[in-house]
Order: structure tokens, then C-alpha cells, then sequence
């Protein structure tokens, strides 16, 4: 079977606490929009001329690929965070570029190192940026909790 290549995308993001380190990231994935589907992990191309989108209404149990990054933790006290990175080249003709980066650290430098890490792979491919977008969720923890944040590919 031959998938149809996404056309567009939307980034999603969510934090949340829960019974289990599961019961966390599954509540996680419902504040990101994306809990009742079913992730279908991809690594890290954005395919030639994406475009961006607002999150449509997901069909339940779909099978939605993403590109992602999730922590979780049982250390109360804990920061965690999760976020991803997009560089979107000049030309449109060339794929852009996704990179998911967690941590047991504060947003700020998450969410930068996984810019730095989009930039520096669109560097080994030789391709110029137009411009990086990036999403990030930081939870501090209560008793469990889990953080996500992804690129969520659709046509």
C-alpha cells in the first residue's frame, strides 16, 4: 500500500499529569489535539511545499503520521520539556526539515536546541532557510507527568 505524501501540517503541543507515566503522555496527547488518533511516528522530512494548517477535526482512530518528541517524569519538582523544530528552505522545491528534541530541562533551551539542531541539518544538506517555526510544552511535576509536542503530517 502506497500512502498519499502529506501536503500540509499544523504543530501540536500538550503537558499533563496523570496516574501512570502512560496515563500522562495519553493526557498529554489530549491537549495537544491529537489523543484519539493513532501516531504513526515518521522521522524527520517535511515534504516540498508543505503548508501550514489550523488543526482540523481529527477522525477518531485515524492513523496520523508525526514527527514528535514526549518525556515524562515521576520525580516531583522535575521540569520536563518537549518541543520541535521546523526549517523551511528557500526553495520550495527541497523538503524541510523536522527535528524533536525533550529534556529534563527548562523551554527555553529545548526549544532552542532543537532550532540549532534544524538549522545544522539543513546545513549538512546544503540548503538555505527561509525561516524555522518551533512549538514547545514545559511542565513542572506535580506526582507523574508527560510532556509532547509534534509535527503532525496531513492531507
Amino acid at each position: 500500500m502506497i500512502v498519499a505524501t502529506p501536503t500540509r501540517y499544523f504543530m501540536a503541543h500538550g503537558c499533563a499529569e496523570g496516574v501512570t507515566e502512560l496515563n500522562a503522555f495519553d493526557a498529554a496527547l489530549l491537549r495537544a489535539g491529537v489523543g484519539d488518533t493513532n501516531l504513526v511516528r515518521v522521522s524527520s522530512i517535511l515534504p516540498p511545499g508543505c503548508e501550514e494548517m489550523e488543526p482540523p477535526p481529527l477522525p477518531p482512530g485515524a492513523l496520523v503520521p508525526a514527527a514528535y518528541a514526549s518525556v515524562s517524569s515521576d520525580k516531583p519538582g522535575q521540569v520536563i520539556t518537549a518541543a520541535v523544530a521546523i526549517a523551511l528552505p528557500e526553495d520550495e522545491a527541497h523538503p524541510g526539515l523536522i527535528m524533536e528534541h525533550h529534556g529534563h530541562a527548562p523551554r527555553a533551551g529545548v526549544e532552542e536546541e532543537a532550532r540549532r539542531m534544524a538549522e545544522a541539518g539543513m546545513a549538512h544538506r546544503g540548503v538555505s532557510i527561509r525561516e524555522i517555526r518551533s512549538v514547545a510544552t514545559e511542565l513542572v511535576v506535580m506526582n507523574i507527568g508527560a510532556a509532547f509536542a509534534g509535527v503532525i503530517l496531513w492531507n
